[in-house]
């Protein structure tokens, strides 16, 4: 059953909002200057005011009018506006904003569109500069889209015109409140019990692993459930363009990218982290996702010590994964034949762990598959679980039948 969301904002009271709005705010400000006052008031007080201010008008309003309207004065003043009772939702995991009045939202592995929407596109912008100046970040015509992330770690992007033709858009990977483990994702059908049993040991063997998927594939949740079977008494060093990983780990470091600043400088890349953290004693290695010559280094450090280590790259199959790895190495700018850099695999990873999401919006790792380290025959996969799509349950290959294509 889909929870109800709180009632929405009209056009017919977009000027009784912005009336309100413009009230509050201002004896906000005079009460922060006159009074010393250095932070506003909580979301309960700014209810009880502007419920106040409300009733000192001769306005007409039903109770979900009032609410609404109440709502939608205290979201602006220290909210995101009409995304609040969104990011609320627990069973929420991704808000895409289209255009003012074009919201939807993934909901259970689907997507629907949602009765919310903004005045027009100036409240739009409003809304995600509020989400990007507390981080140093612009969007601007000369910035046109920007990554960040919001206070409970909910990923951020944001598009504008020129790039996007009808407007700005806003798209927002919600952060999970609750830790991914293996068993949760037993829960959820994305493994069975033993896939699950053979991914734990197999990250206490200290066996190399990449998790590879499609966009939306659930690739980070399962490297957090994975990363969440590292012993305690390992050093473990996280790198990750926007933080999403929740490991509680005690030996834990975790650093995240850093874009240019608003004068192109002082960029930091995953590529920058991967070299430095192996002057931070690591036992392992986590890289959220690689995406071009910081495999090279991923694979360094897999092959020098590190075993163990884990990252995530987009790919359809595992086949795939091995040419996108053999296709990143090449970025990296090393002229390197294609043979050395099947043997620097061949060395470094030992398992690829696919994900993808089904037609039903469900997650699920469809093949684990280990490298078979005794062909001279280039790089040659060998099938530890498969996925029956037909009967919707994992399975172990017969021996001799590959199953991976």
């Amino acid at each position: 059953m889909k929870d109800r969301l709180p009632p929405t904002l009209t056009s017919r009271h977009g000027d009784l909002h912005d009336s309100l709005h413009l009230q509050l705010s201002e004896q906000l400000e005079e009460e922060m200057a006159s009074e010393g006052l250095r932070e506003v008031p909580d979301r309960q007080a700014l209810t009880r005011r502007t419920g106040a201010l409300l009733s000192e008008r001769a306005e007409i309003l039903t109770a979900d009018e009032t609410e609404a309207v109440i709502r939608a004065v205290v979201d602006r003043i220290i909210g995101l506006g009409p995304l609040e009772p969104l990011l609320e939702d627990s069973s929420i995991t991704e808000i895409m904003v289209n255009d003012p009045e074009s919201v939807f939202i993934e909901r259970n592995g689907r997507i629907e569109r949602v009765d919310v929407r903004f005045r027009d596109e100036a409240h739009l912008r409003h809304v995600i500069d509020r989400i990007v100046a507390p981080i140093g970040r612009r969007i601007d015509e000369s910035s046109p889209l920007v990554d960040a992330r919001l206070p409970d770690g909910s990923r951020v992007n944001a598009v504008i015109p020129p790039l996007t033709i009808g407007g700005p858009t806003l798209t927002i990977r919600k952060f999970s409140r609750e830790p991914f483990t293996l068993q949760r994702l037993v829960e959820l059908g994305t493994v069975d019990e033993e896939m699950a049993s053979y991914l734990n040991a197999s990250v206490k063997d200290r066996v190399s692993m990449i998790v590879s998927g499609g966009t939306g594939s659930g690739k980070t949740s399962t490297l957090n459930a994975l990363g969440d079977c590292i012993p305690e008494a390992e050093r473990l060093i996280t790198i990750e363009d926007a933080a999403e990983l929740q490991l509680d780990h005690d030996d834990l470091v975790s650093m995240e990218a850093r874009p240019p600043n608003i004068e192109g400088r002082g960029e930091i890349t995953i590529r920058t982290l991967v070299r430095n953290a192996l002057r931070m004693r690591p036992d392992r290695v986590i890289v959220g996702e690689v995406r071009g010559g910081e495999a090279f280094d991923m694979l360094q450090a897999m092959n020098t010590g590190h075993r163990g280590s884990m990252t995530t790259l987009h790919a359809n199959s595992p086949p795939d994964a091995l040419i996108r790895l053999e296709s990143m190495v090449l970025m990296a700018g090393f002229d390197m034949p294609v043979t050395a850099i099947r043997r620097m695999i061949a060395g470094a990873v030992e398992l690829i762990v696919q994900q993808d999401r089904l037609p039903d919006g469900r997650r699920v790792v469809t093949a684990v598959a280990a490298l078979d380290r005794s062909s001279t025959d280039g790089l040659k996969l060998k099938p530890v679980f498969l996925y029956d799509f037909e009967r919707g349950t994992h399975y172990r290959p017969e021996k001799g039948n590959s199953g991976i294509t």
